[in-house]
């Protein structure tokens, strides 16, 4: 079973050549790593890029893929989320569409597989004047990931898990055979889009990586529901990791966190580990 957890990058060199540090003190050897900040793929990021590689063969580490961000304030909300999240709203299209490239070009410098992104809300109406143009800005990105070697990857949240098996087969359609899926299972909760491990019967095929979060459903209209600690939400993850297990899925389980870094989140991502290790009879 191959466990790792979310990793930030940073544009200070020194930062990036301790970058595996906590993921080792974990005794973990892959991750995501993570970069929201556009600067960072500004000035040499390529000497980023080499004291990462390094980092990679020193500390014996093998990072799934690149979890790719982008400019622009995005609001986590059902407010102001579907008008600033992803390359959905047209104002921040464009440059996403850049920032999604410099991304992978980073991601083919280190030798990884694939991005990850968050595209947005994409409409669930295929009839939706924003569709077509939403598709086009991530078909953009895909073939030029491709171009270069890579995969891109859907992490799951915004849609429904139908929206985005009819998105991912519409882009099929126009040629693009490298699309996968990084499964959030907690997002589908947090969003109100679904049941993770109904999802599977839906679009488990794509699946090609795993975020290990959990988390409640939504109780009101505005606001996210509340994440958890793993084992601790709505997610049956027994249940869920079986499933994975029974559908074929080999890929990495990447434990995700979201508080801040300390005394409690180090404690959760250890006996995430575990329970990772005794769900999947290991």
């Amino acid at each position: 079973m191959k466990i790792g957890s979310i990793i930030t990058a940073s544009p200070n060199l020194e930062d990036c050549a301790h970058i595996f540090d906590r993921l080792s003190s974990f005794g973990l050897h892959t991750c995501q790593i993570s970069n929201w900040n556009p600067a960072f793929y500004e000035g040499d990021w390529k000497a980023r890029a080499a004291v990462i590689r390094e980092q990679m063969k020193e500390k014996e580490v093998a990072p799934a893929a690149f979890w790719a961000g982008y400019g622009g304030k995005v609001f986590w909300n059902f407010t102001e989320g579907p008008v600033s999240m992803g390359l959905v709203p047209p104002a921040y299209r464009a440059q996403r569409i850049l920032d999604l490239c410099h991304g992978a070009d980073f991601a083919a410098e280190l030798g990884l597989k694939a991005i990850i992104t968050h595209c947005g809300f994409l409409p669930e109406n295929m009839t939706d004047p924003e569709f077509l143009p939403t598709a086009l800005a991530i078909s953009e990105v895909a073939r030029y990931c491709k171009s270069i070697g890579l995969q891109f990857w859907f992490e799951t949240g915004q849609e429904t898990p139908t929206t985005l098996l009819r998105t991912i087969q519409r882009l099929e359609g126009w040629g693009l055979d490298n699309l996968g899926i990084n499964l959030d299972p907690a997002n589908l909760l947090l969003y109100g889009k679904g049941n993770p491990i109904d999802a599977l019967s839906v679009f488990g095929q794509y699946v090609r990586n795993i975020h290990v979060k959990d988390g409640c459903v939504p109780t009101n209209g505005n606001n996210l529901g509340a994440e958890k600690q793993v084992g601790q939400g709505m997610v049956n993850f027994p249940v869920f990791v079986k499933k994975l297990l029974e559908i074929g899925f080999d890929g990495e389980y990447i434990i995700e966190r979201e508080i801040p870094a300390g005394e409690e989140q180090t404690r959760d991502i250890r006996e995430t580990i575990v329970n990772l290790q005794k769900w999947a009879g290991c």
